[in-house]
Order: C-alpha cells, then structure tokens, then sequence
C-alpha cells in the first residue's frame, strides 16, 4: 500500500506530477525547447518514459541492463506520447509497489543497488525534469513542499558525482537570499 511507504507515497506524487505535465503539453509545444541542453519537449517526455520502462525489467524481473540493451532506445512515445506516459508510470510503480520490490537488489550501468535507492533517484530525476517540462511549455514551476523537501535530502549527496557523470550540467551559484527549490535547480545545473 502506498500510504505505508513514504518513497512510494514521494514517487507516486512525482510520477502524478510529472503526468499533469505531460497531459498539459500542446500538440504546437513538442519540439518546443527544454532547459536540458539540446532536448526539445518531445525528447525530455521520451526520457521519463523510457526511464520508468526500465523499471519493471529492472526490479520485477532481477535483468540487468546488459540483458536489456538498447530494447528503450529511440522513440518511445509513438503517435499518443500522453498515453505512454501513463502506461510506463503506471507499470514503474507497480513494480515498486510489489511485496518487498524495494528490498530487492537491482543491476544498474554503475552498480548494483537497492531498488529503494533507485526508486529515490528517480523520484529526484521526476521532480527536476517536472520543473524543465514545467518552464518548456509555461506551466507552473513550483514543486510541492515535501516533495522538493525528499528531492534535496536524496540528491544533495551525491550532486556533485552528476555533474561529472554527464547526466546534469555542472551546478551554477544561487542567487543570494534563494529559496530552496532554486537552490536544488542551481545545484543541479538549472539556472531558474
């Protein structure tokens, strides 16, 4: 049950988050630009989607990344990108949902991990990428509180190793007197 597990609870609101988003975009703002340097709308959306497919493979069924390959690559979204969106959200948190999924060991590129602490990656990469498609297509920004509270205590660890993975731009300095929701988007490469 969700409500029993705050990382679910976390990951559900950011997948929900994320879906409003998604659902919000106009059929004129897909090849709309992004924050994240040379992705349009279509490919940011493409990116979460393929993420959460990765999901049940990955904790329901112990493959490794290896075993998948490239079976993600490319075009996920097909001709209803909404309609993706909900079917991988929906089969991503079912998977993390599963009687004791989160104790499970999963096989990612880098290592092999809990599923717990991929769940709370994603959930960081949910809500940042939440505030990018927010900005692409002029929706409103603000994360909500808890949720930006969770996406902060998970990343701040381990921000500094994004940046030189590649994955994020390297962090820019905040603004004095910035709020916490700009100083994770700093930290993180955003320039809000």
């Amino acid at each position: 049950m969700t409500a029993a597990n705050p990382l679910l609870t976390r990951h559900a609101q950011a997948l929900d988050l994320f879906g409003d988003r998604v659902h919000a975009v106009r059929d004129d703002q897909w090849d709309a630009p992004t924050p994240c340097a040379d992705w349009t709308v279509r490919d940011l959306v493409n990116h979460l989607v393929s993420e959460q497919l990765w999901v049940p493979p990955l904790v329901r069924d112990g493959v490794t990344v290896e075993a998948i390959g490239d079976t993600f690559d490319g075009d996920v979204l097909g001709p209803d990108p909404a309609a993706s969106w909900d079917a991988s959200a929906r089969a991503s948190h079912a998977a993390f949902s599963a009687p004791d999924a989160l104790d499970r060991v999963v096989h990612l590129s880098y290592a092999d991990t809990t599923a717990a602490f991929y769940c709370a990656q994603l959930v960081t990469d949910l809500a940042v990428h939440t505030w990018d498609l927010s900005r692409a297509i002029g929706a409103d920004e603000r994360l909500p509180g808890d949720l930006l509270e969770f996406t902060v205590r998970e990343v701040t660890p381990y921000a500094a190793d994004l940046a030189k993975s590649g994955l994020f731009a390297a962090p820019v300095e905040p603004p004095p007197g910035a709020d916490a929701q700009t100083e994770l988007l700093c930290l993180l490469g955003r320039e809000p």
